[in-house]
This record gives structure tokens, C-alpha cells and sequence, in this order.
């Protein structure tokens, strides 16, 4: 039976791409602001009918922080309570100078900060700790008397193409410690960088909530001209956020508002079209809010920078214990540091028992299976992953960008159905229907679910730009979608990819920023039963690869196989 329904699924799907491409409602109430007493509502029906609209809530005003706005948002426009803000808080907490810091020579410097690795060993066994000490200095050679730095380390070993990763935990009086499980037997040395000073987090800080756009986006609207012509015009646009979030000012532009998610789209208005016009969405520029000292602390020379230390090869001995039998791989395990480690460029977990696929092997997988990917970039990689890889699997023409999908791929004989959808505005792609861009909370309400349906989402590297207000208020909706969909159908995978270490480490996509999301998306889920929780991001940190927001095709093949250990466990 499945065998036939699923040529006349994708006949439907061909025939009628647009119910396909539009997972869920989009509903914008356009306000255009001159006058204010006048309100259009503009609804595009495409697939179910959508509950009524409900009067948005008030949100309290902004208040001023020197030159800069900064937005006001109450637990309430988060869609938290104010017991989860708390929690929150305390988990994103990081330590850092009591005031602002305007002389570069008082910041941390890479050259004069040291690690040392506490009583050293002339050899370890595999499973031993190896301790290590971080002491943080200023540029005049001082130690640092706050903490606040951004380091990382990890244990690795390049001809072995082994790594693991370390977590750095901060004394906040400018020494930090790191304790490096030893998985390998061979020879181990420690790797440790300065990727930003206290000083550049407090400034990441101080902008992230700022009403500044750091990152633009463009509004493309097109209609009908003089003498049926067409005619189309490009405006900036950007998120609405807060009490007076907006980035724009006075009464300039159309705002589409989703009445449901509680947020505000704003596009500059268009000189010659209307508001209900906006046709496409692109990425825009980006804009620096630094001044000159700011860009000082910011400079590659101070950035991501190896720290000196006992960079000896350390002898690793077999250990005849043995590492004892993982469990299957499924929800409800906890993550630990670390995760797993590579060798020979194999990821191997700590969390449960993963396996290395081969092609024939993905296909007996994924066999009577639809999968969902939903996010950025980093989800297509694995789309493209599974089409290459998967013996038969042909993505299908929908019509769309292939960055910008989304995608749809079939495997006919073992009934394989692969999607590919990137999540809704902010969004940093190229020119694309704004139609095509949902809520990753609306895609997962229009998934039946059962065991045939496995969803994964992302929405980490997008984020960045913007308050963490924002991206609380939004996983949240995700959490209700998700909770609803385990409750009508328990048997759904459900999975979480976090976030990854990208290539930038600047003001507009620093791994701190990205950290700091994945904390988010930990704890908001983590008494959310049934979900797994994909840590990419220790498997990017540690590998030897140069750090992309687009990993390399190593690592996106060991997080595959990762994850399709979750769907086919052993």
C-alpha cells in the first residue's frame, strides 16, 4: 500500500507545489502608519483555516542607554514565566569587568596569557584526566583579577586525526580550569585559544540587546505599472522587537505582523508600490555599531588566538579495563563534556552506541520514513548529504533556489520521502518568496507525526543578530509545536541539531553569541520529554578542520551518522 500512495504523494506534490512549499498559514496585518487610525489586513489562506486573529499584546516602552536603544521586554512578550526567565539568567550568566574597560593595554592578551597542565605524567592510560590550568593576562603582563574570557580547548593528536573537547570552567579571579578526558592510545597534546577577551564579550553583550541592526535585510515588492507594465522596487527591511524595537524611524514603513507568533516584520515603504506588494526576501548589508576602540579589541591579531603553554606529545597507554557497552541510542540520555571524540576522523559517542552507514544501509534506514529537516543551511548540508549518499534518492523539481529551497527529495523503492525548509524571517539567504519562509513552529503543527516521521531543526546561525529576547520568544513557540506534536503522536523522532562554530569571530557572528543560544535551546527543552538534543557543537569545536558555519564534509558526514543513529538504533 505504501508503495502506491507514495507516487500518487508526490503526483499531488507536483500538481499542486504550493501547498507543499507552504506548510503552514501566513497571516500579516499590514499597517501603514500614516494614518494610524487605519489598519489593512492582509491574510494569504494557504492550507488549513487559521484561527481568528487575536489583539496583540501591549508591550512596555524602551527606555535610553547612553546613544544606544535598548529593547524593554516583559516574560510575558517572551511567552515565558517568570520563574523560567530566572532559570535562564542564571544558566546564560558570564562574569566580566564591573565597568567598561577603554584602555586596549588593560584587556586580556593572548601572548602573555599561559595554560599549564597540572602534575604532569611521563604517560597516561585511555579514560585518565589530564587537568589544565588557564591563567589569564592583560597586555602590560598582569593577571587578570575577573573572569569573562572566552577560551577553548580541546586534546588532539594530527596524525591520528584524533580531538576531543574540553569545557573551560571560569574561576571568575582570571584563572580558568579544564579537565580533558584521554580517549586515545598513541600520543595526546593540549591545544588551548583566547577566542575573545572579557572586554570584546562585554561588548557582544552590550549590542546583542541593542535596538541596532547589525544585520539588514531587503524587502523586494513588485505590481502592476502605467500601461501594463510590471514594476518592482527594493526597500530595507528588519525585525520589529520590544516596546519601540523599531530599527527604522518615524511613521516610514508597512509592518506585517504575525498575529500568532507575536512578532513584527517591518519593510520600509515602497515609493510607487503598496505594503501588500512584498514579494520576495533577500539578505542586506551589515553595519557595525563599534567605534574605534571596540575595533581595536575586535582586531585578528587579539582573536582566536593559540595561547602558550606545555604543548609536549604526551604519551597515551592502552588501558585493558575497557570502556564497558553504550546503550542505544534514543531520547531522554543526557549529553556529557565530552560528547564523544574523533579518531581516524570517526566520530565515536560517549552518549550511546553510534554506527558508521554506508549507502546501502542509510536506504534500509530511512525505509518507509518522511523526513522533516527544518532550519538554515546547516540542515541543507545534510539534505544534500542524504541525496548524494542514499542509493536512489532524487531530489525533486520544485521550482525553487537550490540554497534557498525549499527541497524535496524520493526514493520510490523504499518509500523515502526528505524535506528541506528554512525557517522564517530574520533570515540571511538569497533572493527568495517570502511565502516560503515559515515558522519553524508552523511547519511542525502540519506534521502528523507517528513512527514513520523524524524531525530535526536548527535556528542557531540566524540568530545571532538579534536579542535573546527574541530568540527565547521564539523557542518557545517551537517548544508548544513540538510538546503538541509528542502529545498526538508520541512515536515521532523528534531532534534538535544545535548550533556549530562558525569561521567569523567578530560583532556579527561570534561563537560566544552562538554558545550562549545553544544554553537557551538546553534548557528550555530539557524537561521536554521525547526530544533529542544533537551537540554538533563539540564536534566542530575540537575538529581540525578551520571553524565554518558550514562544517566540512567530514564532520557533516560523522553528524549524519550520528543522527541516523538516533532513527535506526542498535
Amino acid at each position: 500500500m505504501a508503495a502506491i500512495a507514495l507516487p500518487m504523494a508526490v503526483a499531488a506534490c507536483l500538481v499542486a507545489r504550493r501547498e507543499i512549499r507552504s506548510a503552514a498559514q501566513f497571516s500579516y496585518l499590514i499597517r501603514k502608519k500614516a494614518p494610524a487610525s487605519i489598519q489593512v489586513i492582509w491574510t494569504l489562506d494557504i492550507g488549513n483555516q487559521m484561527s481568528p486573529f487575536l489583539t496583540p499584546r501591549l508591550k512596555p516602552a524602551s527606555r535610553n542607554n547612553n546613544s544606544n536603544n535598548y529593547y524593554a521586554v516583559s516574560t510575558l512578550d517572551m511567552g515565558i514565566s517568570d520563574e523560567e526567565w530566572e532559570r535562564l539568567q542564571k544558566a546564560l550568566d558570564w562574569p566580566g569587568p564591573d565597568k567598561e574597560i577603554n584602555q586596549l593595554n588593560l584587556s586580556t592578551s593572548p601572548v602573555h596569557s599561559t595554560f599549564s597542565i597540572v602534575g604532569l605524567k611521563n604517560s597516561y592510560k585511555v579514560g585518565d584526566n589530564i587537568s589544565i590550568i588557564i591563567t589569564a593576562r592583560d597586555h602590560n603582563n598582569n593577571m587578570k583579577r575577573y573572569g569573562g574570557d572566552f577560551f577553548k580547548a580541546k586534546l588532539f593528536h594530527s596524525n591520528l586525526k584524533a580531538s576531543v573537547y574540553g569545557e573551560v570552567l571560569d574561576h571568575r579571579n582570571g584563572t580558568y580550569s579544564v579537565v580533558l578526558l584521554v580517549p586515545w592510545e598513541g600520543q595526546a597534546q593540549v591545544f588551548v585559544r583566547l577566542e575573545h577577551s572579557s572586554e570584546v564579550v562585554q561588548i557582544l553583550k552590550k549590542y546583542r540587546e541593542s535596538s541596532f541592526p547589525r544585520s539588514h535585510y531587503n524587502g523586494h515588492f513588485e505590481g502592476p505599472g502605467p500601461e501594463n507594465t510590471r514594476i518592482s522596487e527594493v526597500v530595507e527591511c528588519n525585525l520589529k522587537w520590544g516596546g519601540d524595537g523599531s530599527w527604522s524611524k518615524g511613521n516610514c514603513c508597512c509592518e506585517y505582523e504575525d498575529i500568532k507568533m507575536g512578532t513584527v516584520w517591518q519593510c520600509e515603504r515602497p515609493k510607487k508600490l503598496s505594503c501588500d506588494k512584498l514579494v520576495h526576501h533577500s539578505m542586506g548589508g551589515f553595519k557595525s555599531p563599534l567605534n574605534a576602540f571596540e575595533n581595536q579589541l575586535f582586531t585578528k591579531k587579539l582573536t582566536n588566538v593559540a595561547i602558550s603553554g606545555e604543548k609536549i606529545n604526551l604519551n597515551v597507554l592502552p588501558n585493558t579495563a575497557g570502556n564497558g557497552t553504550m546503550e542505544r541510542c534514543r531520547s531522554g540520555l543526557k549529553t556529557p563534556v565530552p560528547a564523544g571524540f574523533y579518531l581516524k576522523d570517526v566520530w565515536k559517542s560517549f552518549i550511546c552506541n553510534t554506527q558508521q552507514f554506508n549507502s546501502p544501509q542509510m536506504g534500509n534506514c530511512l525505509k518507509n520514513k518522511i523526513i522533516y529537516l527544518l532550519g538554515d543551511s546547516t540542515t541543507r548540508q545534510w539534505f544534500e548529504y542524504l541525496e548524494r549518499n542514499v542509493p536512489g534518492l532524487t531530489i525533486m523539481d520544485l521550482h525553487t533556489p537550490r540554497t534557498g529551497g525549499p527541497l524535496m527529495a524520493v526514493e520510490m523503492k523504499n518509500n523515502i520521502i526528505v524535506h528541506w525548509k528554512p525557517h522564517g524571517v530574520p533570515l540571511r539567504f538569497y533572493k527568495m518568496l517570502i511565502t516560503d519562509l515559515h515558522h519553524i513552529a508552523y511547519d511542525i503543527n502540519e506534521i502528523a507525526g507517528d513512527p514513520h516521521a523524524v524531525v530535526v531543526f536548527t535556528i542557531f546561525a540566524h540568530r545571532v543578530f538579534h536579542p535573546i529576547t527574541f530568540y527565547i520568544h521564539e523557542v518557545a513557540k517551537i517548544r508548544q509545536s513540538v510538546v503538541a506534536l509528542l502529545s498526538r503522536a508520541p512515536q515521532t523522532t523528534v531532534i534538535i541539531k544545535s548550533g556549530n562554530t562558525a569561521g567569523r569571530k567578530n560583532i556579527f557572528q561570534s561563537d560566544w553569541l552562538t554558545m550562549q543560544l545553544n544554553t537557551v535551546m538546553r534548557e528550555m527543552f530539557r524537561d521536554v520529554h521525547g526530544v533529542i538534543y544533537l551537540d554538533v557543537w563539540q564536534m566542530t569545536s575540537c575538529h581540525y578542520l578551520h571553524e565554518n558555519i558550514h562544517p566540512g564534509p567530514v564532520i557533516v558526514a560523522n553528524e549524519v551518522n550520528l543522527f541516523l543513529s538516533y532513527v535506526c538504533p542498535i
